[in-house]
């Protein structure tokens, strides 16, 4: 359903050190820099982008938007924690095992440093 997820920055340096951070702590590569200066992550067959607002306005996060990615609970834990150190900040509770209508999630969550909020995410049993 989805060809990609792409949030905006206002500052590209610490986007950068941030994405390239969390995407090496799940097993990704650093991102790669395209031709308008935007950041482009490859990793599992998705597309993840990260760029200043086209309309020249400053970048905000969308309150009551998350964007997910799926990994292993070790790859949450050590994305959790590349994140904190590489400017972002950590929300909700720690990285760990809730239960829920969905059944048992491995989840960890982060907010990047413009904002946007960001979950590690795996299920139990898969």
């Amino acid at each position: 359903m989805y060809s990609h997820m792409m949030v905006g920055a206002n500052d590209m340096a610490k986007a950068k050190a941030f994405y390239d951070a969390t995407f090496k702590a799940m097993g990704g590569k650093e991102g790669i820099t395209d031709d308008k200066g935007r950041l482009i992550y490859m990793h599992n067959g998705g597309i993840f982008i990260v760029t200043s607002p086209i309309d020249g306005k400053p970048a905000t996060h969308g309150n009551g938007c998350t964007i997910g990615f799926a990994m292993t609970p070790e790859q949450a834990d050590a994305w959790h924690t590349a994140g904190v150190e590489a400017g972002g900040t950590a929300i909700e509770d720690p990285p760990g095992v809730r239960s829920g209508g969905m059944g048992d999630l491995y989840l960890a969550y982060l907010r990047d440093p413009d904002g946007n909020k960001l979950c590690a995410l795996h299920r139990m049993g898969s």
